[in-house]
């Protein structure tokens, strides 16, 4: 299998390295990969989830309903959910390089697609073809890293790859809204639909630019030398726990398999109800102005990104990862409950969506270290999926029961307190999950 990462036993005439000399190297590593997969997975957020700003002029212009909306958001999880384990399983087997590349590429170009939607059944089909084209990248990427790190390294590591969720809602949220004031009516077409047009640009460019940029993996990395190849993969070769199961039967057999993607799953349900209301929850509060909203929007993520890198290097720091994420899950259960009470507030309404995008932010990064310790191996490509694609059916759960909702009670309140609970349901299995993990 030409393009599978390995990872070999350490040689017997390793040495341990020395702490400068695996610093420097580790940061050479670092400085090479996640500023581009970051950069990636900003592009890869704002096509997934600008849809939440389209709607704001969308719905009117095509007469859709908000039932229609928060099904034809969702629906892109269903198309996630299907493809998610066999992409996962086909970059193991084909590279990163080239697999990385093509899912960017055909995102971005179905994405894209979305400016002639006219009905809500061609809306359906392409938010779920885009959910096939997109399926893999995330557990593909948080893959690709346990090829490089080891579990010690991997919450800041993770943190700053997934600051790219928060970072595409600072970016994302003015330049949608600048794009959708400045560009409304040009050449006959409506502001939502150079939005989808404009902002898929990115996707298709960084996508032909991952053939160049990325290596399947450390022994194909031309700027390594073979030293600082030998250290890398000795480090990931020694913390291998002689239990793990490489076996993708193995995956679906194992119950903290299971566990961890019913707690990812209520994780999803915090972090998708932000990503697909934010802009309405804001001008529900009482602002209008699509610039001004996109600006405001910006508010919530910057607080998220503090917090993120915050929290996973403290975790990291105090190898301590349970707590960190019990914690974090319930600050986002207490923001969305908040929210409800003070919807009519702009001020109070921005503090309680910040407490709960601070909060589900923060807990994803620490809780991709349980399954990159637990899995190795085409396990690992399997489980790592098989959980993210179960725990992103929140992602249709979320907007689907939030947008049913606001049709039937005229507010949004009702949904976020559904995703509230949902959030609360997750601290208790997080803080259930050591007694599963003795059990195994």
């Amino acid at each position: 299998m030409a393009g599978t990462a390995t990872r070999p036993a350490p040689t017997a005439h390793s040495k341990p390295a020395t702490g400068d000399f695996e610093n420097a190297t580790y940061s050479k590593v670092t400085w090479r990969l996640l500023p581009f997969l970051f950069i990636c997975y900003v592009a890869a957020y704002l096509d997934r989830v600008n849809v939440g700003f389209a709607k704001l002029q969308m719905l009117n212009d095509l007469k859709f309903s908000e039932a229609v909306y928060g099904l034809g958001a969702g629906i892109f999880f269903i198309g996630y959910f299907l493809f998610e384990v066999p992409s996962n399983m086909l970059m193991h087997r084909l590279g990163a390089r080239v697999w990385i590349a093509r899912i960017m590429v055909t995102w971005a170009l179905v994405s894209a697609a979305t400016m002639f939607v006219t009905t809500p059944g061609m809306f359906y089909f392409l938010r779920f073809v885009l959910g096939l084209a997109e399926a893999g990248f995330f557990p593909g990427i948080v893959l690709y890293l346990t090829y490089w790190y080891p579990s010690a390294r991997r919450g800041r590591m993770n943190a700053l790859f997934m600051i790219g969720i928060p970072v595409a809602g600072v970016i994302g949220g003015p330049l949608s809204g600048w794009i959708m004031q400045a560009f409304n009516g040009v050449h006959g077409l409506a502001n939502w639909q150079w939005l989808f047009l404009l902002e898929a640009i990115p996707s298709l460019l960084l996508g032909v630019a991952t053939l160049f940029m990325l290596p399947n993996g450390i022994r194909s990395a031309s700027w390594l030398n073979d030293r600082e190849k030998q250290l890398l993969e000795d480090n990931i070769a020694r913390e291998e726990p002689a239990s793990a199961d490489h076996s993708l039967k193995g995956v679906v057999s194992n119950r903290r398999v299971w566990w961890l993607a019913a707690i990812y799953f209520c994780c999803m349900m915090g972090l998708y109800g932000v990503s697909f209301y934010l802009p309405t929850l804001i001008a529900t509060a009482g602002v209008k102005g699509v610039l001004d909203i996109g600006l405001l929007t910006a508010v919530p993520y910057t607080v998220g990104i503090v917090s993120m890198i915050l929290v996973a290097r403290n975790s990291d720091r105090l190898k301590e990862r349970r707590w960190h994420l019990a914690l974090a899950v319930s600050a986002a259960a207490i923001g969305f409950y908040a929210s409800t009470l003070h919807s009519g507030s702009v001020v109070l309404s921005l503090l309680t969506l910040s407490l709960a995008t601070a909060g589900v932010l923060s807990a994803m990064p620490v809780f991709w270290t349980y399954p990159a310790a637990l899995l190795t191996g085409t396990a690992a490509a399997a489980g790592i999926a098989l959980i993210n694609s179960i725990g992103n059916l929140a992602g249709f759960v979320s907007p689907s029961v939030i947008g049913w909702m606001k049709e039937v009670t005229h507010s949004t309140n009702a949904g976020l307190v559904v995703v509230a609970g949902a959030l609360l349901a997750g601290v208790v299995l997080v803080l259930a999950q050591r007694t599963a993990a003795r059990q195994g």
